[in-house]
């Protein structure tokens, strides 16, 4: 037997997009946010995972697929016990985002972080775009990989042109009325 968190309901936003759409800023916010409601939320960034628990996969698609496979379930145990998931992974098909739909059905929202490849290369903090042009870096999504733009229907932020702290308001008021028992 589980032992949930009382007042309130788990969920998982899953925050997808190129890097350096701001898929990690946003996620932060929104963890700031829940806090401020005195909600529990817990973070799980797709750098991270690979550091860990998703160590040694590969960004094949079929490595891609158990990278989201292996994060939604993670994100499903932590909804079965009321926690707020806020995931933060690149998730670049269509197919990729139906294993995390699958996986965790009503408990999703799901949330494209849309910006162009040319604002993420400008605000690339961590030289990836420079590597990939370098051919450094292999089967970057955006560049030598391919990006599929979402079905129609999910959250869409253009955080080209809306502030972070905008897009992340816009994502919290979605989602309260989820994890917020009235």
């Amino acid at each position: 037997m589980h032992k949930k968190l009382p007042g309130q309901n788990g969920k998982t936003i899953w925050l997808f997009g190129l890097s350096g759409a701001g898929k990690s800023t946003i996620a932060s916010l929104l963890d700031e946010m829940f806090s401020q409601e005195n909600l529990f939320c817990v973070r799980l960034d797709g750098d991270q995972l690979r550091e860990g628990i998703n160590a040694g996969l590969g960004f094949t698609d079929e490595g891609r697929a158990e990278n989201i496979r292996r994060t939604s379930e993670i994100a499903k145990i932590l909804c079965c016990n009321n926690i707020i998931t806020i995931c933060s992974l690149i998730t670049p098909l269509n197919s990729h985002r139906s294993i995390a739909r699958d996986i965790l059905g009503d408990n999703l929202l799901e949330v494209f972080v849309d910006c162009p490849i040319e604002i993420c290369e400008q605000r690339d903090v961590k030289g990836l775009y420079k590597k990939a042009r370098q051919h450094k870096i292999e089967s970057f999504t955006g560049y030598d990989s391919v990006f599929e733009r979402p079905q129609p229907g999910v959250m869409t932020l253009a955080t080209h042109t809306i502030p972070a702290i905008e897009c992340a308001r816009m994502v919290f008021e979605k989602a309260i009325k989820d994890v917020k028992p009235v």
